[in-house]
């Protein structure tokens, strides 16, 4: 998902289940869910909940390199998938990884920890490997016949010894990990074709609009204190922010995520007057941020747990702001935190 040279959207759309048994997913893919795919040089970070600390879940994983740089560039967005979290700002976590060409081919440093079944060859090498160590670990197996079996009897003596030294308390946290799925990319541009569903839609987001409009004239009508009508006014202008969000959407409901770094953010309510404010300056370079990325209603359905187990990850829009140089110091092994804005549903309030 290369960063465009001029303003304009690229869509995010789901496209299909990732079967991380069929398909090994890198940096490369961009994708919902699953485990994070970090550039080879990067030390895999464990992000947590700002509010409650559980570990964080990956939502999506982009690779977004720009015109003209040299390096390649993730955005990896995590969240807590607690009921009360994902609805916070200061509940999600957006890291931004990069790496040179030349590392991403020759680094030898940190890996990603993968799961590889043992096979007999791993047992037998290791029995000629491990000698007299102590705990018992290989004694004698270089001398008797059927070393194999030896050097399990010993892994389960002392394999025993080490769990009874264990504490509760001491047991990793279980990370939830949402359920993995692929995402293409179109430019909006190329969404201009109208059909059946489309027209459709269109419809129904004028049947919308005609029925809030005719409400808030009845409304209006009625009279009513200063205050009342101050407040009819922010409802109102607030449909319209909706009413200008759905239209937007209109050409493609299912889209999951807009792109278009240093373009204009699609509000899904009215946002707060001081909202470049509220969006701090680059923590490393100082640099201010830029819009980059935002996450659509489309994606909530899709962000299941595996197992069916766990939270579930709830929003309106998610609103991603980068540092505007996208710093980065060549070689550096740790991801840098950028920064994010949540935009409820609007209709979250009343279902609750």
């Amino acid at each position: 998902m290369a960063s465009p040279t001029q303003e304009r959207n690229l869509i995010g759309l789901c496209d299909g289940q990732l079967d991380e048994y069929k398909f090994r997913p890198t940096f490369l893919t961009n994708k919902v869910g699953g485990r994070p795919n970090w550039l080879p040089v990067i030390s895999p970070p464990s992000p947590r909940c700002r509010h409650c600390r559980a570990p964080l879940v990956l939502v999506v994983q982009v690779y977004c390199p720009l015109d003209a740089s040299p390096y390649h560039r993730n955005l990896h967005l995590f969240a807590c998938p607690g009921a009360e979290c994902s609805s916070r700002s200061d509940c999600w976590t957006v890291l931004r990884s990069q790496c040179l060409e030349a590392e991403a081919r020759t680094d030898s440093g940190p890996k990603q920890p993968q799961e590889v079944p043992l096979s007999a060859t791993d047992w037998c090498d290791d029995a000629d490997e491990w000698g007299e160590e102590a705990d018992g670990f290989g004694a004698g197996v270089e001398e008797e016949e059927g070393g194999l079996f030896r050097v399990r009897t010993h892994l389960k003596v002392n394999i025993g010894r080490q769990l009874q030294q264990l504490h509760l308390e001491e047991a990793p946290d279980t990370v939830s990990i949402l359920c993995s799925l692929f995402i293409s990319v179109v430019d909006e541009s190329d969404l201009g074709g109208e059909d059946e569903e489309l027209r459709h839609a269109q419809q129904l987001l004028r049947e919308y609009e005609h029925k809030e409009g005719a409400m808030m004239a009845e409304l209006e009508g009625g009279g009513g204190a200063s205050e009342e009508k101050y407040e009819k006014t922010r409802a109102r202008h607030g449909d319209a922010v909706f009413s200008r969000f759905m239209k937007k959407i209109s050409l493609c409901p299912q889209q999951i995520l807009r792109y278009c770094r240093g373009g204009c953010p699609l509000f899904i309510s009215e946002p707060p007057c001081n909202v470049e404010q509220m969006v701090s300056a680059c923590g490393t370079c100082g640099a201010s941020r830029t819009f980059e990325l935002q996450l659509m209603p489309a994606l909530v359905s899709l962000l299941q747990t595996r197992g069916g187990s766990g939270g579930q990850v709830e929003f309106g829009t998610i609103l991603v702001y980068t540092c505007r140089n996208s710093c980065w110091t060549a070689g550096s092994k740790s991801a840098l935190e950028e920064e994010c804005l949540v935009q409820c549903d609007p209709d979250h309030d009343l279902f609750r």
